[in-house]
């Protein structure tokens, strides 16, 4: 197994492994690579297939399913990602996000594996979440410390939320809810439950403000805290091809899906790996 770096703090390509067919050791070395490197795109795994994508997932923990989105009828566990050439829809996962961080509980990695890409566009974007805090000032680290966020899934996924107002056309199923407008809170800067290092745990998909501050008082730091996640030394961009599997790690990282690909289908089947309960860092 060959594992090349993209960039010096994010990302990583690997080739050279037969991921239906990895034993214990090559598995906790993909683990270890996805936490060490936050993104790994295991290329040309083409005999993989649905049944090795979920079989590879229960080898790295617990599958959860994806609320508010409808998963294969078959695979519970199991959403299929797909955007067919003529649709005109806001695509599924644009936006910079951590996925399901409105849950007590966020799960700890996510997989996509890529079946059909368009020959151009359709890349994924990550950022790194350990790295966007590490730059911040001294006196920013120490304000942000002890803070806590309020995360919700209404925005995207509450009844006239954005998906819930754009889904006509749309291949995906949404599944819009009331429910969705519940309320999470966790820590603004969590221990990565292996690294021990602090993340800045804040994403624009699904945090509405800061606990026990309003909305409009929120926003100003938000946005400030958003562009330094984002900034080009933060983030990698990372190229689809048929038959790649990314595994990212969700305690340490935003990603967003680039809709640049008009004309063109794009399929993947997600799966997800439950996590636990995000613990503020002490410093």
């Amino acid at each position: 197994m060959k594992i090349t770096r993209v960039t010096a703090d994010l990302g990583a390509d690997i080739t050279d492994v037969d991921v239906s067919l990895a034993d214990e050791s090559i598995i906790e070395a993909i683990r270890a690579a996805a936490i060490e490197h936050s993104v790994v795109m295991i290329r040309d795994q083409h005999q993989l297939g649905l049944d090795g994508l979920e079989a590879f997932t229960q080898r790295l923990g617990t599958p959860i399913d994806t609320p508010y989105v409808q998963p294969m009828a078959d695979r519970p566990n199991v959403v299929r990602v797909v955007k067919e050439a003529g649709e005109r829809a806001l695509n599924f996962g644009g936006g910079w996000h951590t996925d399901l961080s409105y849950l007590a509980a966020p799960p700890s990695f996510t997989l996509l594996y890529a079946t059909d890409v368009p020959p151009y566009g359709g890349d994924t974007v990550w950022s790194n979440q350990v790295r966007a805090f590490q730059t911040l000032s001294a006196g920013m680290q120490q304000t942000l410390l002890g803070m806590r966020a309020v995360h919700s899934a209404g925005r995207p996924y509450g009844t006239g939320g954005v998906y819930d107002i754009t889904q006509r056309g749309r291949t995906m199923t949404i599944l819009p809810s009331p429910d969705a407008y519940a309320e999470q809170e966790h820590p603004v800067v969590t221990a990565h439950p292996v690294s021990g290092l602090p993340v800045l745990f804040l994403n624009s998909g699904y945090v509405t403000r800061f606990a026990d501050w309003a909305a409009h008082e929120s926003q100003p730091l938000l946005t400030y805290l958003y562009m330094q996640s984002q900034r080009e030394s933060n983030v990698c961009r990372m190229r689809w091809t048929n038959g790649t599997l990314a595994i990212w790690d969700n305690r340490a990282t935003q990603h967003n899906a680039i809709d640049d690909y008009a004309g063109f289908r794009r399929e993947l089947y997600r799966t997800t790996v439950a996590g636990d309960a995000p613990v503020a860092y002490r410093g």
